[in-house]
């Protein structure tokens, strides 16, 4: 049976907590189906939706697209400019949901007969969002409608500028919304707070909100009897990329997300978009993608064009129809994203050490001149995790404007709080959603702005620190940590934001062998009671108290570690490994 497990303090200073039922592995003898159905519950399921959430489909948890505010006139629009033949481009933002956003319309859009272009701005020149001068432009190049995705719902002067120019625009966004709205033929936005049913679905990327409004165009033309005579699109074969978009963005994966990624890895498996697969190819994944796969191999590489690459390359690569172009756009985003990386360390490097004096605060602000604005998001989600509390990079031009990015965690609303530093004159430009924000600051207030974020989100954070755990699902002998556990585990999945991934426990352990391998990951071989071993590794760890216990603990002191069971690729057969989160001394 399980020994007594009782973390009040691990080496990280953190308690242990079960998130709900424990579940024995000691003995090796779990059950595949009362193990899902125990993580099941233990995210919130409820006993009624057990069925749903083990099979999560389309069917089960799709809504009517008419609840939502603005829909079905978006989708009127859009079937006249079909039927019209119009000139219409879809404007995204450069991000992995923006560029999933555009890409499923523009592939929508040619299934049902209608070309569209798009339009990505560049992330440095340009910024965040529509500007005014770029929606003009298109108008003057004679599109009539322009479709935002994943953007628009606080560019109130662009849409001005293009409701004066004469042209439609339809924004399908997820970011919060100010009370006020922009001026637009049409904005579909969960995130409206003057939504009413289609609010329980703000947890949505745009690119869910994207495809909601693809049904609705079908269903409208379906209506009115437009396949009397061509071929009605498959929907269902647009989730890969709804799936990546989703996954990428860090969306809440419960509802209909969990069903739009359990379907989607499905549309993947089988190999439908050429682009996906290149980009499959050139990240070396050779076996059937997982949700995890999205988020940390395919959607770093498709960012990677807007961070320090060419902005469009994403939407290039997930519509092509090339295998060759896929080739040529893979292999060039897995070159950016190389330098993407070399790029990030040396920001992360001095952002951390900016953000060390900085205890006091309830989120972290660091700045810096000559930061490459393109990696600002990703080390502010570095400093989040170093730090512990919500934290926001700016990069300052020559000018003296910072752009920043920020990162927050679970119970901070950090993209409340940046819109209202907007709201009191701090920002120049600013908005997001509860996990991530991004803005535009003037030098001269970056300090007030600190300030203003430090006492508006101070009560949160506090009380999200102070609730911060380790929560496990199981407590596993070394032994028993084998691709079939992982197998199992993984049928509670998809995982991700709001449906964590199984978190197990496993000792006491001796520490065979420790090492530091790569950039500062910390890897080690561990064994049992029974002599039998496991392999684990904390990634990014060397100086942290985990890592520096695997380094310390030699092979008389004992400890229990805890982390995530993952299938190591690289070895001769699959092995299982644990990724290690915290430790605590069990002598």
């Amino acid at each position: 049976m399980t020994p007594a497990l009782d973390i009040a303090h691990s080496v990280s200073g953190q308690p242990w907590h079960w998130r709900g039922g424990v579940i024995d592995g000691l003995s090796g003898s779990f059950q595949p189906d009362d193990l899902v159905t125990g993580l099941l519950l233990s995210r919130g399921c409820a006993r009624d939706e057990i069925d749903a959430y083990r099979t999560p489909t389309i069917r089960s948890f799709m809504p009517d697209p008419s609840i939502f505010r603005d829909m079905d006139q978006a989708a009127e629009r859009i079937v006249a400019a079909i039927r019209a033949q119009e000139k219409v481009t879809i404007f995204g933002d450069y991000d992995v949901d923006g560029a999933t956003s555009a890409a499923l319309l523009i592939r929508l859009l040619r299934g049902l007969g209608l070309d569209a272009g798009y339009y990505i701005p560049d992330r440095l020149m340009e910024g965040y969002g529509p500007s005014g001068e770029a929606l003009v432009k298109l108008a003057e190049q004679g599109s009539s409608l322009i479709v935002t995705v994943d953007c628009g719902a606080q560019a109130f002067e662009a849409l001005q500028q293009a409701k004066d120019a004469g042209v439609d625009v339809i924004v399908v966004d997820h970011h919060k919304c100010a009370a006020e709205l922009p001026v637009a033929h049409s904005l579909v936005n969960p995130n409206r707070l003057d939504e009413e049913d289609g609010a329980a679905h703000g947890h949505l990327a745009a690119v869910g909100v994207a495809f909601l409004l693809g049904a609705a165009i079908v269903r409208r033309l379906r209506d009115t009897g437009y396949f009397d005579s061509r071929a009605e699109p498959k929907l269902i074969e647009l989730l890969d990329i709804v799936a990546l978009g989703t996954v990428a963005d860090v969306a809440a994966l419960h509802g209909l997300n969990r069903a739009f990624v359990a379907q989607g890895l499905k549309v993947m498996a089988a190999q439908r978009n050429i682009g996906i697969n290149a980009l499959l190819e050139a990240s070396r994944l050779d076996r059937a993608p997982i949700a995890s796969d999205l988020g940390f191999r395919l959607g770093p590489r498709i960012n990677a064009g807007g961070r320090v690459g060419k902005s469009d390359l994403g939407v290039r690569l997930l519509t092509t129809e090339d295998p060759e172009e896929a080739k040529a756009i893979a292999a060039e985003l897995e070159h950016f994203n190389e330098e993407r990386r070399a790029i990030e360390a040396a920001v992360t490097e001095q952002a951390l050490e900016l953000g060390k004096g900085q205890d006091n605060r309830s989120v972290a602000l660091v700045s810096g001149k000559g930061w490459h604005p393109g990696v600002i998001g990703i080390v502010a989600s570095r400093l989040k995790e170093k730090l512990h509390r919500p934290a926001i990079v700016i990069a300052l031009d020559a000018d003296g404007i910072g752009k920043g990015s920020g990162r927050s965690v679970a119970g901070a609303d950090l993209g409340s709080a940046v819109l209202a530093a907007k709201d009191t004159g701090l920002l120049m430009a600013g908005g997001g959603h509860p996990m991530a924000a991004g803005l535009t600051v003037a030098e001269d207030k970056i300090d007030a702005l600190a300030e203003f974020l430090d006492a508006r989100m101070a009560d949160d954070v506090t009380r999200a620190r102070g609730e911060r755990a380790l929560q496990l699902d199981a407590v596993v002998a070394p032994g028993g940590v084998t691709p079939a556990l992982v197998e199992a585990l993984e049928e509670g999945g998809p995982y991700g934001m709001g449906w964590p991934a199984p978190r197990i426990a496993t000792g006491p352990v001796r520490v065979i062998k420790a090492d530091i391998v790569g950039t500062d990951h910390v890897r080690a071989i561990v064994a049992g009671e029974d002599g039998r071993s496991l392999k684990t590794i904390a990634f990014r760890a060397a100086d942290t108290p985990v890592g520096q216990a695997m380094l310390s603990a030699g092979t008389t002191r004992k400890l229990w570690v805890a982390g995530r069971a993952k299938i190591d690729d690289w070895g001769p057969r699959p092995a299982a490994e644990l990724h290690l989160e915290d430790a605590a001394w069990a002598d």
